[in-house]
């Protein structure tokens, strides 16, 4: 029996902690793509389980965090989401979901549904009991009874000004967004009630196979406007028109999401994006502020 080694060094500590916490020997362990922090491995044991492990080093490393969220999704929802076997900082083991993140006609229908069901939990405010992360960077969840000043405090301006620290953001459009923060009320409304969201609607933390959506990954969770998870959805196309169509169906959206609130819903997954790579997610944010003169 084989093992797939990236660094047969390394991976000879992690085979003896995987069998360890498993309780079977490793047989064939993986590389994976994905994973924010640190590796991705499928992992194959002589039990005839299949598991994936998440492992990231010591340095600021936060994978109990996502341990947490999948755990809290599968406790409160009924959204696929893979088991949580086992969750530490550096160390995330779960259930292996079969499929692939190309969403077909069926696989659209269905993950709209999905969230569509997800969306009708009510919470009792807006944000979390705890902070969260979106692509392994910190989400405060600091808790308010109204939308719009959760949104402008806790993902807008939070997000606007850890871009800015960290340089990517220059200081002429943060001082625009800070501008065009305040104004928030002329465009956003506020929801009937906040509902939960799986909260990074990015197209490959959705897996589905033959028409169905089999799981979805890496979740950023908190209780919000579910407008802000459609939003995101469209910001790099992971859903298109089938999927929009039976979510009206389910959920009505109200008129204007898409000709005004979604580009400012999405100046935060953006903003997320400019304070992790920078360059032309720049621009993408300043033309979102063009348009409403900002």
């Amino acid at each position: 029996m084989r093992l797939n080694f990236i660094n047969p060094m390394n991976n000879e500590l992690l085979q003896i902690q995987l069998e360890d916490l498993l309780k079977s020997r490793v047989i064939e362990l993986y590389p994976l793509s994905g994973g924010c922090i640190g590796e991705v491995y499928k992992v194959e044991l002589e039990d005839g389980r299949t598991v994936v492990a998440k492992v990231a080093d010591g340095s600021g490393a936060m994978l109990a965090v996502e341990g947490y969220m999948l755990r809290y999704l599968r406790e409160h929802s009924q959204l696929p989401v893979p088991e949580v076997y086992h969750s530490a900082d550096t160390l995330l083991l779960m259930e292996y979901i079969e499929g692939e993140s190309e969403l077909d006609v069926g696989a659209q229908d269905h993950a709209a549904e999905l969230l569509a069901a997800l969306h009708s939990i009510r919470g009792q405010s807006f944000g979390l009991e705890r902070d969260t992360l979106i692509g392994g960077l910190h989400q405060p969840n600091k808790q308010h009874d109204r939308w719009i000043p959760f949104f402008r405090e806790q993902r807008l301006l939070y997000a606007a000004h850890e871009a800015a620290r960290v340089g990517r953001l220059p200081a002429p459009i943060l001082v625009r967004l800070e501008r065009f923060a305040e104004k928030l009320d002329r465009w956003l409304v506020e929801p009937e009630y906040p509902s939960l969201i799986h909260g990074d609607m990015w197209t490959t933390n959705i897996l589905a196979t033959y028409g169905q959506v089999t799981g979805f990954l890496d979740p950023a969770i908190y209780f919000a406007h579910p407008e802000i998870e459609l939003a995101f959805s469209t910001l790099f196309g992971t859903f298109g028109q089938p999927f929009f169509h039976r979510y009206h169906q389910i959920r009505p959206i109200a008129s204007g999401f898409f000709e005004e609130r979604r580009d400012i819903y999405n100046l935060y997954p953006l903003l997320v994006h400019v304070r992790l790579f920078g360059g032309g997610y720049v621009g993408a944010v300043e033309q979102i502020l063009k348009k409403y003169g900002f």
